[in-house]
């Protein structure tokens, strides 16, 4: 978050006053902003939450929260939030051994432990846990009248191995490695969603080939409105950040996105994943002066034009 003069954090007031103009003139329809909710370490980003139904006093109240909405949308903009119903923290202010027992994680690691984030996995096996997420998801739009959510690490949900070498998972009933109880879950919140806000959007971060992912329910799918294209991001960074002398042995990079196209509602994803740890901006990822990098980013973003991007 953006600091003032003296090092402090932007109020959502203050934030609003900013941000909303410079979108507008820029020509953006929505907002996305990362995870909103309480989250007691700032360097998580905010993908490590612990009050699920505030918006972190960070940045203000809750009323300022909703001013930010409000100037959003008197703007004609539409604002997406960050939602992580994958994982919580292990603090034990938080969720984890709420009553002193793991009533919100299994207790065997192979199912409630997420090694990569060090941090618990909710157990969507257990119906307070199931109705406890897909009402938060509920409440962001009741109450802060957002219009759609992102929903973080899908692919850690739906794959019970995700991550995990073959010592370290228990399959399901059936052997496999789909995790029933997550499938079941995100299908009844995205049903829960649209049936109540129809206008409402939800959008997936999931990087496998499971399919049917923006399939309606009825037809099998998980329900989600769209699914982040990861694949175009990772194929069209590596493409661009050729020499132009080579690129013309790796056009099936920049082509193969096109053979999966129309299997789910993409949506162009460039994330701030891309950006973070040294890995740089777009434009100092190509080759070439600044005439040549300009160029590769005219002709990239052509590329998009029959598409939904979102940065």
């Amino acid at each position: 978050m953006r600091r003032d003069e003296n090092g402090d954090f932007l109020n959502y007031r203050a934030l609003a006053e900013e941000l909303v103009p410079y979108l507008v003139d820029l020509g953006y329809t929505h907002v996305e902003l990362m995870p909103v909710s309480e989250h007691p370490f700032y360097g998580s980003w905010g993908y490590q939450p612990i009050g699920l139904f505030a918006p972190t006093s960070r940045y203000g109240s809750p009323d300022d929260f909703k001013y930010f909405v409000d100037k959003c949308h008197q703007a004609g903009l539409g604002v997406v939030l960050d939602w992580v119903p994958a994982h919580f923290p292990s603090d034990d202010h938080g969720l984890a051994n709420f009553d002193g027992t793991p009533l919100f994680h299994d207790p065997d690691p192979r199912r409630g432990w997420h090694q990569d984030w060090n941090s618990y996995i909710y157990d969507l096996g257990r119906e307070h846990v199931r109705r406890f997420l897909v009402s938060n998801a509920l409440f962001w739009f009741e109450h802060y009248h957002i219009d759609g959510i992102r929903v973080d690490a899908v692919a850690s949900m739906l794959y019970l191995d995700y991550s995990r070498s073959h010592d370290q998972w228990i399959p399901n009933q059936d052997g496999g490695n789909e995790n029933y109880d997550a499938i079941s879950t995100l299908k009844w919140m995205n049903e829960e969603v649209y049936k109540h806000f129809p206008n409402a959007m939800t959008i997936a971060e999931e990087s496998t080939a499971f399919p049917g992912v923006s399939a309606p329910t009825f037809l099998g799918g998980l329900g989600f409105g769209f699914k982040w294209n990861m694949g175009w991001m990772h194929d069209s960074l590596s493409y661009i950040q050729e020499d132009p002398v080579h690129r013309q042995y790796h056009h099936n990079t920049i082509t193969f996105p096109l053979v999966y196209a129309h299997s789910e509602n993409y949506v162009l994803s460039l994330s701030h994943d891309e950006v973070v740890y040294g890995k740089g901006a777009i434009h100092d990822k190509m080759p070439g002066d600044e005439c040549r990098r300009q160029q590769t980013f005219v002709h990239t973003w052509a590329t998009c034009m029959d598409s939904q991007v979102r940065s």
